[in-house]
């Protein structure tokens, strides 16, 4: 199974951006000596209160350059901000930086708030997205291509540099809803999943439209599922459930609030529940989060809870997110990375 950490490049309440930067790419420099997979970065804008990661391809070259063996992956690009040929020729800069080893997700993010600031409809997301992705494909793999659709049109374009991996990055897809999966299912892209808004039972009949519109279409395989969650692992069962409670605690307030207020904004669709979501995050208790959104204990619970959701849902990879809420002490972030690099990745092995 594949190990990376989920890294928003956090600034934690009164830090400043530059010491966010340096503490951010530390925690990056200990996961290329301690054997992690991948370094997954998250794309934010617009929350001073929570990140200074606005930038993940520029990011991912930064941290091409100092690293030689960890993968460089992307979690997620919203595609619908992009401009296609600029986030083309970007992608595949960092892919040759990195010598091949950037694996690019993209996705829509569920929050209006940004497509607002860029002064884009949220409503156009989904048309948007595919056009980008389809763009992005093409201008990848053919000397030069054209595109005709309701926002990009191109016409004999030659795309440089290409990729350096053949015939492009590996590409997977954030998705949510019930229809996203089998979309993706039937398009034959590998997908993220998540916990923040259901819990992890709640992915199990998901998954299942996934892999069966995977197989009508006639793909190989079952499909491939990379699961992003909250982990934290510490000495004893008693410093793993208390040291991260009051920045989880604080993380799903601040999330159900974004999610509550986002119900009304341009472009939510009304079968997304997202005020009814946004309400249950602010009011869920730590023994529910520990049961079904979280993986936290010590190294070996970390290793039994892991290996119970590989086989329950199939997974490939685990983006651990190692300090969801952004409260935890750096020292105590470090050392819960050493464990699961020390001595929970192994037993996957």
């Amino acid at each position: 199974m594949e190990f990376g950490i989920f890294h928003e490049f956090q600034r934690r309440n009164g830090q400043s951006e530059a010491d966010a930067f340096t503490e951010s790419f530390d925690l990056v420099d200990q996961g290329e000596r301690s054997g992690l997979d991948v370094m997954w970065l998250a794309e934010l804008h617009c929350a001073p209160e929570r990140s200074v990661l606005a930038a993940p391809l520029t990011i991912a070259a930064a941290i091409a350059a100092r690293t030689k063996r960890m993968k460089l992956g992307i979690a997620v690009q919203v595609l619908p901000l992009c401009h296609p040929l600029r986030i083309a020729e970007e992608a595949a800069t960092v892919d040759h930086l990195s010598h091949g080893r950037l694996i690019f997700g993209v996705g829509r993010s569920g929050f209006p708030r940004t497509y607002e600031a860029y002064g884009i409809s949220y409503a156009e997301s989904r048309e948007r997205f595919a056009e980008v992705l389809e763009i992005l494909r093409r201008a990848w793999t053919q000397e030069t291509f054209s595109f005709d659709g309701d926002f990009y049109h191109f016409h004999d374009v030659h795309l440089v540099p290409k990729p350096f991996q053949a015939p492009y990055p590996e590409l997977r897809i954030a998705v949510n809803s019930p229809d996203t999966f089998v979309q993706t299912g039937a398009a034959g892209y590998p997908i993220f999943v998540a916990t923040r808004l259901g819990d992890l039972t709640e992915l199990v009949p998901n998954l299942k439209l996934y892999r069966e519109a995977w197989q009508a279409a006639g793909h190989p395989g079952k499909g491939r599922v990379y699961l992003r969650v909250p982990v934290y692992v510490a000495a004893t069962e008693a410093e793993a459930r208390e040291q991260p409670r009051e920045s989880v605690m604080f993380f799903y307030r601040y999330l159900g609030a974004r999610i509550e207020q986002s119900a009304t904004q341009e472009g939510a669709r009304a079968i997304e529940n997202r005020a009814e979501r946004g309400q249950r995050l602010q009011s869920i208790d730590y023994d529910e989060a520990v049961r079904s959104k979280i993986v936290v204990g010590t190294p070996q619970m970390v290793v039994d809870r892991l290996g119970a959701l590989q086989q329950e849902l199939g997974l490939d990879g685990i983006l651990a997110e190692m300090n969801c809420g952004m409260q935890i002490p750096a020292g105590q972030v470090s050392t819960s990375l050493a464990m699961l690099c020390e001595q929970v990745i192994p037993a996957f092995r």
